[in-house]
């Protein structure tokens, strides 16, 4: 049988409101269900809030993405284990199968140095949940290059059991999404759909309005047995007014339909 592939709304798409918009706004656009982005917002490390909300809005939380940013490194804890753990513990409660995370920064010299292990670890307490690792980049000045992460920005090349694929991180380091995706290879658990340019920095664009081969990817996603969740992640703060901030959401979630429901029913069936 054919399988359609959740399409997601991250709640760090519409920031800077509060992640219970994020609930409200998947609910009126049409979204299959919602990433709940953990920062400094209270409710979105509450699992009991999150739950209340997925309930009134009638969306299931499909994804949970750790605090890994550099502004939530003091969120929970100081202690990135215990921010990862207490993320599986919320995704667990909430019945979402996936935990996003980043490779460690550099500076986080033991975390980096038993994050391959520890993934293992936390996998075998949470046997239902995927702890997948995502592709960021490195940072650009005039003239230099510097990686802030151990021991680098591309997940692939350690290795892991599985991935986060992000389309505007790829434009950001310049990276061939598709590429990236085959080495992925069936580690691909899940897709931040969001496009870039190439400038350099993150932009998440809706997507179609960078380079990234947004579209293509997606219609790939079929033909790689993919079984996972596409979670928009776009940045909306410019927005002058919720309308815009919403139709830039609806666009998004256009797009992402479109060129999945492209996908062949005989290769979906595979899924």
């Amino acid at each position: 049988m054919s399988r359609r592939v959740p399409v997601l709304l991250s709640t760090s798409s519409v920031f800077p409101e509060p992640t219970a918009a994020g609930f409200e706004m998947a609910a009126a656009v049409g979204y299959d269900g919602v990433e709940v982005m953990v920062w400094s917002d209270a409710v979105s490390q509450d699992a009991g809030a999150l739950a209340g909300l997925s309930k009134h809005y009638g969306v299931p939380v499909g994804s949970v993405h750790a605090p890994c940013l550099m502004v939530t490194q003091r969120v929970w804890s100081p202690d990135p284990w215990e921010r990862l753990r207490r993320a599986a513990v919320l995704a667990d409660t909430l019945g979402a199968p996936v935990v996003v995370v980043h490779p460690p920064f550099a500076w986080q010299r033991d975390y980096a140095r038993t994050f391959s292990s520890g993934l293992a670890k936390l996998g075998k307490t949470f046997p239902g949940i995927r702890f997948a690792v995502e592709n960021m980049f490195p940072l650009r000045g005039v003239g230099r290059e510097f990686v802030p992460y151990a021991p680098g920005w591309d997940p692939t090349i350690t290795g892991f059991d599985a991935y986060t694929l992000d389309l505007s991180h790829c434009a950001a380091s310049r990276t061939d999404a598709i590429g990236l995706a085959d080495t992925m290879g069936a580690g691909l658990a899940h897709v931040h759909l969001g496009d870039g340019t190439g400038k350099g920095r993150d932009e998440h664009l809706v997507p179609g309005r960078g380079t990234q081969p947004c579209a293509q990817l997606l219609e790939s996603l079929g033909r790689r047995g993919f079984t996972g969740s596409v979670a928009v992640e776009v940045g909306t703060r410019k927005a002058s007014s919720r309308a815009e901030r919403e139709a830039d959401l609806a666009e998004s979630l256009r797009f992402a339909r479109q060129h999945l429901a492209t996908t062949p029913t005989a290769e979906r069936s595979k899924v």
